[in-house]
């Protein structure tokens, strides 16, 4: 299929036309075959009434006794929007996730969290650490064990699985014990003092309205990277210490996700950090989501094999 076919299928896919967006949602998403049996839907993972602090919780269906490695999925949204049951013209973008992941033997706990204005990236961070310290707790649960848990997440929610993945003193603030791996998708904001990220076009003012404190729409970056460029950055944390990381991009995205990779690459080099990274084929940034579900799609089952390698 060409660019230019696909291209009009999304378009019919956000008009809102039924029958459009049926065949749009054909030709990108894929439902990944899974009993509904094993999709545990609004489980708490904090004591309280918000659906923020909420998970899908996806099981595989394995014999008693196997060894099952878990993966923690944050969803992106720019920090602002998205959820984890968000749905395109009938196709669960995250849960499919989930449901791919589960049928390849990997326990998935697809996660909420609060969103900006509403809170701050600091209260999401948190929010993603309590969802990881909940799953390694309950990872018993499905035949999994704390020590067999890693994090994965697509474009915001790669920078935020990023910063818990990273930050030691996130996890133990949280009572989670470190990850076995990461998975980075697309991620944004993993190293806000990258200058090639910048010159891409990269609008400064769009990160500096979520990570700084006056959350103002401000020209940038400075001569002299402020401190919020430094604490929002996952690169940041990054010890010897750090998981392995596997990092993923999509080949028609914005170049400021390639460049973010390149820069969480350096990051991971200079810690003598294990990383592999791969390409995938995709028209946008958003239709990246739909191949992370997709065994005809690189990134697929390069995490799965990842997650199994790294989670043993």
């Amino acid at each position: 299929m060409t660019h230019r076919l696909l291209a009009l299928a999304l378009l019919a896919l956000l008009s809102g036309c039924g029958l459009a967006q049926r065949a749009a949602v054909g030709l990108v998403y894929r439902p990944a075959p899974l009993a509904d049996a094993l999709v545990e839907r609004d489980r708490a993972y904090r004591p309280d009434s918000l659906d923020a602090h909420r998970l899908t919780l996806v099981r595989p269906d394995a014999p008693p006794g196997t060894a099952v490695p878990t993966v923690v999925f944050v969803h992106g949204g720019g920090w602002t929007t998205g959820d984890r049951e968000t749905e395109v013209g009938g196709a669960e973008f995250y849960t499919n996730v989930g449901r791919y992941l589960a049928g390849q033997g990997i326990a998935t706990a697809v996660i909420g969290y609060r969103l900006q204005p509403g809170a701050a990236w600091t209260d999401q961070v948190a929010d993603v650490a309590d969802a990881l310290a909940w799953t390694q707790a309950h990872a018993p649960d499905w035949g999994g064990h704390p020590t067999r848990v890693a994090l994965m997440g697509h474009s915001a929610g790669a920078q935020l699985a990023a910063h818990v993945a990273f930050d030691a003193a996130v996890r133990e603030q949280a009572g989670a014990a470190p990850v076995c791996g990461l998975v980075s998708a697309s991620g944004a904001a993993l190293d806000l003092l990258d200058p090639a990220t910048w010159a891409t076009g990269t609008r400064f003012g769009y990160y500096a309205q979520r990570f700084s404190p006056t959350r103002e729409d401000v020209a940038g970056p400075p001569e002299t990277p402020d401190d919020w460029q430094v604490r929002a950055s996952p690169v940041t944390f990054i010890t010897p210490a750090a998981p392995p990381v596997l990092i993923s991009t999509a080949s028609g995205e914005a170049g400021l996700f390639k460049t973010q990779a390149d820069a969480l690459a350096r990051a991971l080099d200079r810690s003598g950090v294990p990383w592999e990274r791969v390409s995938t084929r995709a028209l946008s940034h958003a239709l990246g989501v739909p191949n992370l579900s997709r065994d005809d799609r690189t990134i697929g089952p390069a995490t799965v094999a990842f997650v199994r390698r790294v989670c043993r």
